[in-house]
C-alpha cells in the first residue's frame, strides 16, 4: 500500500469523491456535489500535510482530509473502499492525517453512522456526542416569528463577523474555508444586533452551518433559514447534539422529523453551542 498526499488537482479531487461515494450511502456525505470536488482541492491547498490517499496496486483504496484551524484540528473526510475495510487501511491514513494535529489543542469531527469511524475516532481521543437529524417538508404555519432581531443577506464583507462568532464558540476561525463556502452555497444569512450576533448557511434545503452567541439569535436564523426553503423541497438540518435543543425546538414546531445517527466528536473542548456544524468544514 502507498501513502502519498492529495494533490490539488482534478484527477485526485474526483478520486476522492468516488471513494467516499463507495464508503458511504448517503450522497450528503459522499460529497458528490460541485462542493465536495472543490472541497479536497481546497484542503489539498490550504493543508497539504492533513490529505492523504491510499492506493494498492495503483487502485484508490482510502482516502483522509483534515485541516487545522487556529488550534482546532479538524477531520473532514474519510473513507475507506469497502473492499479495502479491516485492512489497515482507515487506520494508517488516520495516523497520518494526525501528524498535522501536532501542537492543536481542540479537535472536532462530525461522521455518519460507521462502526469504523467511530472506533478510529474513540482511539484518537475523541469524545462521541450522539446525533439528531430532522427533514421533511416545512409547516410555514409554524415558522411565526416576532422578527425583533433583524436577519440579512451577507457577503465577503461580513468575513471578520463571522470569524469573530466563530473564534467564541469554537475556539478557532473558519479563515479561508468561508470564502468557499460563500462560493458554493445558495446564500449566507447574517444577524448583527445588540444583543449579539450569528450567521447561517443555507444550500436548497439543506441548513450547512449555523452558529450565534446566543440560543434566541441561532433560532431566529435557523427559522429563517428554513423560511426561505422553496415549497416542495425538503429541508435538512444535521449534526444535533443534545446541546442544540434549541434547534430540535425549531425543527418540532415546523413539522421536521428528528432521527438518530451519526455522531459528534470532540476533544479538549465541549460541542459549540449554541452551534450546528457542517460535516464538510464544521
Amino acid at each position: 500500500m502507498i501513502l502519498r498526499p492529495v494533490k490539488d488537482t482534478a484527477a485526485d479531487a474526483e478520486a476522492v469523491r468516488e471513494l467516499a461515494a463507495a464508503a458511504f450511502d448517503d450522497p450528503a456525505v459522499a460529497g458528490a456535489s460541485p462542493l465536495g470536488t472543490a472541497a479536497a482541492r481546497h484542503l489539498a491547498r490550504t493543508d497539504p500535510g492533513g490529505c492523504w490517499l491510499a492506493s494498492i496496486g495503483g487502485e484508490p483504496v482510502g482516502a483522509v482530509l483534515s485541516m487545522r484551524r487556529e488550534g482546532l484540528w479538524t477531520p473532514s473526510l474519510y473513507a475507506v473502499r469497502p473492499s479495502a475495510q479491516g485492512k489497515g487501511v482507515g487506520r494508517l491514513l488516520l495516523e497520518r492525517a494526525a501528524t498535522h494535529a501536532r501542537g492543536c489543542l481542540r479537535g472536532m469531527v462530525c461522521a455518519p453512522d460507521s462502526p469504523a469511524a467511530a472506533r478510529r475516532y474513540r482511539l484518537a481521543g475523541f469524545t462521541l456526542h450522539p446525533t439528531m437529524r430532522l427533514s421533511g417538508r416545512v409547516d410555514r404555519s409554524g415558522l411565526i416569528d416576532p422578527g425583533d432581531i433583524p436577519v440579512h443577506p451577507g457577503n465577503a464583507t461580513h468575513l471578520h463577523l463571522l470569524d469573530s462568532v466563530d473564534r467564541r464558540l469554537r475556539g478557532s476561525a473558519h479563515g479561508p474555508d468561508h470564502e468557499l463556502m460563500l462560493g458554493h452555497f445558495e446564500e449566507l444569512l447574517i444577524a448583527d444586533a445588540l444583543a449579539g450576533s450569528g450567521y447561517c448557511y443555507r444550500d436548497g434545503g439543506a441548513v450547512r452551518l449555523l452558529a450565534a452567541t446566543s440560543k434566541r439569535i441561532a433560532a431566529r436564523l435557523l427559522r429563517e433559514a428554513l423560511a426561505r426553503v422553496p415549497d416542495g423541497v425538503e429541508a435538512r438540518v444535521e449534526y444535533l447534539t443534545a446541546e442544540q435543543e434549541w434547534a430540535l425546538d425549531v425543527g418540532l414546531e415546523v413539522g421536521l422529523t428528528p432521527r438518530a445517527g451519526g455522531f459528534v466528536g470532540v476533544r479538549g473542548m465541549r460541542p459549540p453551542m449554541p452551534y450546528l456544524p457542517s460535516g464538510a468544514f464544521l
